[in-house]
């Protein structure tokens, strides 16, 4: 079996009729480059953590350029193709030979998926008919509400009852997970609960509910915070709460991001799992584990089960695939072990990382940690616990196996 992913191009703000008025893409400045873990050693900044993290791409690709790509990909894969997946930078709604694009790739007979969109660049209810017809298996369709109201007031959607029929159509011909940024006073209390029975009367599988961020420490890198001025922003422990709640009142599958999957019980799914847990190798030395706010206490707790003495050391930052040199920077250089771990996908440049962890005058081995160490919702969405479970399992025994090779 073998999958294929089509990208179609596009710029954010500009290839999917303009920015939601929520979008983190809103006002990104042109800043340094971050570093990442595919830079090369002797060079801050790549392609990646320059123009990739704030989506500087050019617009949509023409059709034919799609089509020449497909057909070369198409050509290094064996065996029979079950799934196409539609990405890109703009919004795949907006692409101008849409319906052109969907036939071209229908002709292969295989299951298509459509990663994000907003639906925004549809006008017509016909396209879900289009897309059902030629094998549309999955979509993630930013719903923000039912409310045609909120969503043209909030995401700028020149037709919303174009969009909301044709996302209810495609709700009864494939499997659809509806996604919506939460923002407290707008969209959140009676219109959430509004919005998550429109979804599950119309069949909807799941809904991701994302938590709106509007602060550097919040995930906002690329210097433009806040989005919304004045815009009041849950708490991480609130929002969790608030998935729980709906969760428990609803058949179809809610969860939150970055807290949490109520049924399959991640991020960190393997704290339920003791057993599972005590299948980890234990921990025979001592490093600092540097991670996000959120993660850090789960991640002690798994390593302290396995007989970690060493705390893991949290920054500002919520998420850990986040942390920017700037992070590092803040931290008490005198709480750190010899060996520091960092997150994986961290956007810092391996040899500034050892530079600003050493300023003391201790030199101290920086290790890239593991890219993944649970799930959250955007991935689990899709996922069994057992495969979460299973995720864990690598990602953990690989960070305790970095511990105890680089450790002291």
């Amino acid at each position: 079996m073998a999958q294929l992913t089509v990208d179609i191009g596009g710029r954010a703000g500009v290839d999917c009729r303009g920015f939601c008025e929520y979008c983190y893409f809103k006002r990104v400045k042109t800043t340094r480059a971050f570093g990442c873990r595919y830079c090369l050693p002797f060079k801050k900044g790549c392609d990646y953590c320059t123009r990739g993290v704030r989506e500087e791409y050019s617009g949509f690709k023409d059709l034919r350029t799609i089509a020449d790509e497909t057909l070369a990909a198409l050509q290094t894969k064996s065996g029979e193709l079950d799934r196409i997946t539609i990405s890109g930078g703009g919004d795949p709604s907006c692409y101008p030979q849409f319906n052109d694009l969907i036939e071209l790739l229908g002709a292969t007979e295989a299951p298509l998926h459509i990663g994000y969109t907003s639906g925004k660049g549809w006008d017509d209810p016909a396209v879900a008919d289009l897309l059902v017809d030629n094998g549309l298996a999955e979509c993630s369709f930013t719903i923000f509400a039912a409310d045609p109201a909120l969503r043209k007031r909030w995401m700028h959607d020149p037709t919303p009852d174009a969009s909301l029929a044709i996302l209810e159509r495609l709700c009864g011909g494939a499997e659809v997970y509806a996604a919506a940024v939460v923002l407290p006073g707008v969209n959140d209390g009676a219109v959430l609960e509004h919005t998550c029975e429109w979804l599950e009367e119309r069949g909807a599988k799941g809904l991701i509910l994302m938590r709106f961020a509007n602060a550097t420490e919040q995930g906002l890198i690329l210097e433009n915070a806040p989005i919304l001025k004045g815009q009041n922003v849950q708490t991480v422990e609130s929002f969790r709460d608030m998935v729980t709640d709906f969760s428990s009142r609803f058949k179809m599958k809610i969860s939150g991001t970055p807290l949490w999957d109520p049924e399959i019980g991640s991020p960190f799914a393997i704290l339920h799992e003791p057993t599972i847990m005590k299948k980890l190798p234990r921990v025979q030395h001592r490093a600092s584990v540097i991670s996000g706010s959120v993660a850090t206490p789960y991640i002690s707790e798994v390593l302290s089960a396995r007989g970690a003495t060493s705390p893991v050391i949290p920054v500002k930052k919520e998420i850990a695939c986040l942390i920017t040199i700037d992070d590092l920077q803040e931290l008490d250089l005198s709480h750190l072990e010899p060996t520091v771990i960092i997150p994986g996908r961290a956007f810092v440049h391996d040899a500034e990382a050892q530079e600003v962890l050493g300023r003391d005058g201790t030199h101290r081995e920086v290790i890239r940690g593991p890219d993944q160490l649970t799930a959250d919702a955007e991935t689990s969405m899709g996922m069994t616990r057992n495969e979460v479970l299973a995720l864990e399992m690598e990602g953990f025994s690989t960070l305790i196996q970095q511990i105890n090779l680089y450790g002291k």
